[in-house]
């Protein structure tokens, strides 16, 4: 693998409008690619794999014409939500040689020239949220690509001038994607995974309230405040509605604290201006740090995949 993606024409180009962003999961681009390839080891002995496939990845965008990008991730796995909620995801768990390589992606991605933000009391979730919405306000822009398969992203879409791209499978979400994907608008999304919980971020949601019912009644009123406390208001098919009425009045305190799990900050700061995402080439020190990730020692040996997306953050036993 070599790192000949940053070739000089490509540098100074006139980029042809209209103006796309490319906002970039770094973290489940690290799993993904992390538990995709063979092991790798630089002179120091020091895992370097699923570094080298996300910068080859990214690299590979921008010569396939991407000119804004952007990339979140999350330095510290653990934010401001593990204060709100104690079964909240945390690093704990996560491969050591896994977790090692996060500062190491962002030392090089930033030589290679790309924005990143790394961040801590925030999620990267919450950067591309944040991202994306400045972006939009943009009237050069056209499109924003969240680039990620992470189900809260979707509250950031926005008919197709936010969508949702997984870049693993190709598939891009617009806003009636995400209606037919979940049953809700994009608005409804947080709402959505109060009730349904989400197992990846270590929250439960309310008992009884499934996918179906739960996108039927939010289809209809679109947020918790706005469902009828009677279920007999509902007029939506919703199997055992009596109970599901009960259960979030029962535990409505605990339905809005989900929700605000679930809804992603888009009061970051980040950048002032687009322009600020353009990329322009390498930095000094790149082609040494490229040099020391072409010289990893690849390892044939297989490694453990995950038993599934829930496991790729381990999180503290939720809490009642």
């Amino acid at each position: 693998m070599e790192f000949d993606l940053l070739a000089p024409s490509l540098v100074g180009l006139s980029w042809s409008k209209p103006l796309n962003v490319y906002l970039i999961d770094g973290t489940y681009e690290l799993f993904r690619h992390y538990y995709a390839l063979p092991h790798a080891r630089d002179e120091n002995g020091r895992e370097v794999a699923a570094v080298r496939g996300v910068l080859a990845s990214v690299l590979g965008m921008i010569k396939g014409g991407a000119t804004q990008v952007g990339v979140a991730t999350d330095h510290v796995i653990e934010s401001f939500r593990n204060d709100l909620w104690p079964g909240y995801k945390t690093s704990a768990g996560v491969e050591p040689d896994l977790l090692a390589q996060f500062p190491l992606l962002e030392e090089v991605l930033s030589a290679a020239g790309v924005v990143v933000w790394p961040m801590v009391e925030f999620e990267a979730d919450d950067a591309l949220a944040a991202a994306a919405v400045a972006a939009a306000l943009n009237p050069r822009v056209e499109q924003v690509v969240i680039c990620t398969p992470d189900k809260d992203l979707a509250q950031c879409v926005r008919g197709s001038r936010i969508v949702q791209l997984n870049r693993r499978t190709r598939v891009t979400m617009d806003e009636p994607g995400v209606v037919q994907k979940f049953g809700v608008l994009p608005g409804s999304i947080p709402d959505y995974l109060a009730l349904v919980g989400d197992a990846a971020d270590g929250y439960p949601g309310l008992a009884g309230w499934g996918t179906k019912s739960s996108a039927a009644v939010l289809a209809k009123f679109l947020h918790l405040e706005g469902i009828p406390k009677d279920c007999r208001e509902w007029r939506v098919n919703a199997t055992n509605a009596s109970a599901l009425a009960d259960t979030l009045c029962r535990e409505w305190d605990r339905a809005v604290l989900f929700r605000r799990l679930a809804t992603l900050r888009t009061d970051i700061t980040l950048f002032h201006d687009v322009e600020e995402l353009r990329w322009a080439g390498p930095n000094p020190g790149f082609d040494e740090l490229a040099a020391r990730l072409d010289a990893a020692r690849i390892e044939s040996r297989p490694r453990a995949a995950p038993q599934s997306k829930g496991t790729r953050i381990v999180r503290r036993a939720a809490q009642p």
